[in-house]
């Protein structure tokens, strides 16, 4: 069943007389509603390219968030094969909100490491809606140190609100697990590629995204902070995340004009949600090509570029 947001009502209307018409169809053979509903069709389809043809940064962070967008657990299971899931921190506990174990892409053997939101309610409650605790964290980095040990690239699949705010959270240290995610990004001495397939949200995702090459899905959004919750600081009021949306400049296309990102993945008419086989292609030629192009580096090497990259940026785009 697909699900609308809400600049997409008008879609909606016109895409759900067409499946009526073709219902009535079904149910009395009689009728001949086939033609009626290819003009429908027709109509949608010029709707869609209207809708997506210049979509607003909120929209696209509406984008971002649709519960119909392939999640980490689908790349997973699609891109990589003999996927072997390793869990816990080995200090407290195992956090589900965060995917991660030995695989291989087109046969090459990498560490893969994701946020994952669920997509029922049993499956989003189990998984925290993405928002990793500290353990998640520190389970990340046990796993980043055995791909770095083994000298195993190490692949990272971003789609996360933010680090979970809980007082649990922030009586384990949250803000200490973030950084120390982060440092050991940077302390890699494989390639390591991210891929930012939905949202970006603060520092839950900057600590798996300080990488070699970042990539981020057409409609994808990645910001220090949420339009609601940069709104109600900056403003005191939520209902201002429209504005904060364009002055966070989180969408592919801005970051990628200042240098923050690498590439921005192309996805099909109308988002993710309504091509997931096509999106999750074409993300896994775009994370083997980012992975090809770092292996004949050195240990030094690869370090030495990844710096290279974050002092690079702030030199482009606005400060150009």
């Amino acid at each position: 069943m697909q699900n609308y947001l809400e600049f997409e009502k008008p879609l909606a209307e016109i895409e759900g007389k067409a499946e009526e018409l073709r219902a009535m169809g079904r149910a009395n053979d009689e009728m001949d509603v086939e033609k009626e509903a290819k003009a429908l069709d027709k109509k949608a389809e010029q709707l869609l390219k209207d809708l997506y043809k210049d979509l607003t940064p909120w929209r696209k962070c509406q984008v971002a968030r649709h519960p119909n967008r392939p999640h980490c657990k689908d790349y997973i299971e699609a891109l990589f094969t003999e996927y072997t899931p390793l869990a816990g921190d080995r200090n407290f506990a195992d956090d589900h909100s965060i995917m991660g174990g030995l695989a291989r892409l087109d046969g090459r053997p990498v560490m893969v490491i994701g946020h994952e939101k669920g997509n029922d309610t049993a499956s989003r409650i189990e998984r925290n809606f993405g928002m990793a605790r500290p353990e998640g964290y520190r389970k990340a980095i046990r796993l980043m140190d055995l791909a770095d040990r083994f000298n195993v690239p190490v692949v990272t699949l971003v789609d996360t609100p933010g680090a979970y705010p809980g007082k649990g959270a922030e009586e384990r240290g949250q803000s200490e697990a973030i950084a120390r995610t982060t440092e050991k990004c940077l302390q890699l001495g494989v390639p390591l590629v991210s891929v930012i397939i939905g949202e970006g949200g603060s520092g839950g995702a900057v600590a798996f995204a300080s990488a070699n090459r970042v990539a981020m899905l057409e409609h994808s959004v990645y910001s220090v902070i949420s339009p609601e919750g940069c709104a109600s600081i900056l403003w005191k009021d939520a209902e201002k995340m429209r504005e904060a949306a364009e002055a966070l400049r989180l969408t592919a296309q801005d970051l990628h004009k200042l240098g923050v990102i690498d590439r921005i993945i192309a996805e099909p008419l109308g988002g993710a949600q309504r091509g997931a086989q096509a999106t999750i292609k074409v993300v896994g030629e775009c994370i083997d090509d980012m992975i090809s192009k770092l292996s004949s580096l050195s240990r030094d090497e690869v370090r030495h570029a990844r710096r290279k990259k974050f002092l690079n940026i702030g030199a482009k785009g606005l400060a150009a």
